[in-house]
C-alpha cells in the first residue's frame, strides 16, 4: 500500500537521489579544497562560483526548454548573447541611456535566435538530432564572425549599477549582480515549471516533447509553439550574455563558448530536469572556482565541466548494458 501511495504521489525518487548526491559531492569538495583556508577567502570564491554557475545553469535551462519543445540542442545561444552584449557596450559608448542598452541586448539576442528558429530550423525539422546541433554550431560561428568583423579584439568592460551594491551574508560580501543572477536562475526554474504546467502553450510544448508526430495529428500549431520556445531561449541567451559580460569578461569568443559548460549543465539534468540543470550548473561553477585553491588541480579547471558531465552520464547509465541491438 505504501509503495502504491508513493507511485500515485509521483515522487521522482531517482531525480531526488541524483540531486542529493550532487549536493553532497559539492559540499565535500568545498570542505576538502577549502580546508585550512580563511572562511572569508573560501566564501569569496564560493560566492563567485555560485554566480558563474548560475550563468551556466541559465544557459542550460534555455537549452533544455528548447530541446524539449523542438528537439534542437541549440549551440548558438552563446553567440546570440555575445552579439547582444557587444551591441549594448557600443550603445553605452555612444551615450545611450543604460537601461535601454540592456533591453537592446536581450532584444537582439532574441531576434538572432528567432531568425534561426523561424527560417532555418523548420527546414531541418526531420533531420537527426546531431545534424540539428551541428547546424546551430555553424550558425554560431557565422554570428561570431560578424561580431568579430564589427568589433576588433580589444579589451572592453561592461558594468551594471548593481555591481556597486553590496551586502553581507554570513560574513561574505555579495554584490547585487551576483545575487540577481542566482535569484533569476531559481526563479526561472520555478517560472518555467509553472508555465509548462498551467498554460495551454506549456501543455502543447510538453506534448511536442513527448511525440511530435502525434502532436501534429491532433492539431497542435507546431510552428507557433516552436517559435515561442525559440523566443524564450533567445531572451535567456540575451540576459545570460549581458550578465556574463559584466561578471566575467566582455569578449565575444569567451561568451560564445560559454555554451560548452552550459551544455554540461544541461547534460547533468539529462536534457529534461530543469531542477537538476540548475543544480548541475551551480556545481560546475563552484567546483571550477574552488579548484583554484589546489596547486595540483587548478590546471584542470577548464575541463571540470566535461569531467562532471561524464561522471553524471556514467551514474545515470548504471545498470544499463549496451548491446548491438540497443540497451537492455
Amino acid at each position: 500500500m505504501a509503495e502504491a501511495g508513493v507511485a500515485r504521489a509521483g515522487i521522482p525518487w531517482g531525480k531526488l537521489l541524483n540531486g542529493l548526491m550532487v549536493a553532497a559531492l559539492v559540499v565535500g569538495l568545498v570542505v576538502w579544497l577549502g580546508w585550512g583556508m580563511k572562511f572569508s577567502m573560501v566564501g569569496r570564491f564560493l560566492v563567485a562560483g555560485l554566480a558563474v554557475g548560475s550563468l551556466y545553469a541559465l544557459g542550460g535551462i534555455g537549452m533544455v526548454v528548447l530541446y524539449r519543445a523542438t528537439g534542437v540542442l541549440n549551440l548558438s545561444a552563446g553567440a546570440a548573447g555575445a552579439a547582444g552584449a557587444m551591441t549594448a557596450w557600443q550603445l553605452g559608448e555612444w551615450g545611450v541611456w543604460p537601461p535601454l542598452t540592456w533591453l537592446v541586448c536581450i532584444a537582439l539576442a532574441t531576434a538572432i535566435t528567432l531568425f534561426y528558429g523561424r527560417f532555418i530550423a523548420p527546414g531541418l525539422a526531420w533531420r537527426d538530432p546531431v545534424v540539428k546541433a551541428v547546424a546551430t554550431l555553424g550558425y554560431a560561428l557565422i554570428v561570431l564572425g560578424l561580431v568579430a568583423w564589427a568589433w576588433i579584439d580589444t579589451p572592453r568592460t561592461l558594468s551594471l549599477p548593481t555591481d556597486a551594491m553590496r551586502f553581507e551574508v554570513l560574513g561574505m560580501k555579495v554584490t547585487a549582480t551576483r545575487a540577481l543572477v542566482l535569484l533569476t536562475s531559481v526563479g526561472l526554474v520555478v517560472g518555467i515549471w509553472l508555465y509548462l504546467a498551467r498554460t495551454t502553450v506549456g501543455l502543447q510544448m510538453r506534448s511536442l516533447a513527448n511525440d511530435r508526430e502525434l502532436s501534429a495529428l491532433i492539431g497542435i500549431p507546431i510552428l507557433r509553439v516552436e517559435t515561442i520556445a525559440w523566443g524564450i531561449a533567445g531572451v535567456i541567451a540575451g540576459f545570460t550574455g549581458l550578465m556574463f559580460a559584466d561578471l566575467i569578461r566582455l569578449d565575444a569568443s569567451v561568451i560564445t563558448f560559454m555554451v560548452i559548460p552550459s551544455a554540461a549543465a544541461a547534460i547533468c539534468g539529462r536534457l529534461e530536469s530543469r531542477g537538476l540543470v540548475l543544480l548541475g550548473g551551480l556545481a560546475i561553477g563552484v567546483i571550477e572556482s574552488m579548484l583554484t585553491f589546489s596547486p595540483l588541480l587548478k590546471g584542470v579547471r577548464p575541463i571540470a565541466p566535461f569531467v562532471i558531465a561524464v561522471l553524471v552520464l556514467l551514474w545515470n547509465q548504471r545498470g544499463t548494458q549496451l548491446t548491438f541491438g540497443g540497451r537492455e
